[in-house]
């Protein structure tokens, strides 16, 4: 089993959410993170005053799979969130020990 992390910018995440549904994958969480990469923020003006952003609003999302869904999966993510520009995002992936539902207690492949 597999942890796929995937940092991409918020306004790709309904795209990145369909692709997801589409193969099948059942779940995820999604959370809202800020951080830089090689972009290194941006400039913005604020009632007349410019200031640098350092840290742009980015979305985190985890996917539970199973190693036979781990590259349709990663390759939904990348399509959707891809735009072509600096920022796009990363995908980690993580080995992942094990998973326990916690309503009926099952373990591995049956709790994803």
């Amino acid at each position: 089993m597999k942890m796929i992390s995937a940092v991409i910018k918020h306004f790709r995440l309904d795209e990145v959410r369909k692709a997801l549904t589409e193969i099948g994958v059942q779940g995820m969480t999604v959370i809202e993170v800020k951080g830089f990469g090689r972009q290194k923020g941006h400039l913005e003006v604020y009632r007349g005053v410019e200031y640098e952003v350092q840290f742009l609003p980015k979305v985190k999302i985890e996917v539970a799979v199973t190693e036979d869904k781990l590259e349709d999966v990663v390759n939904a993510i990348q399509e959707a969130a891809r735009t072509g520009e600096i920022g796009d995002g990363k995908i980690f992936i993580y080995n992942l020990q094990d998973v326990v539902r916690i309503r009926t207690g099952e373990r591995g492949r049956e709790a994803i």
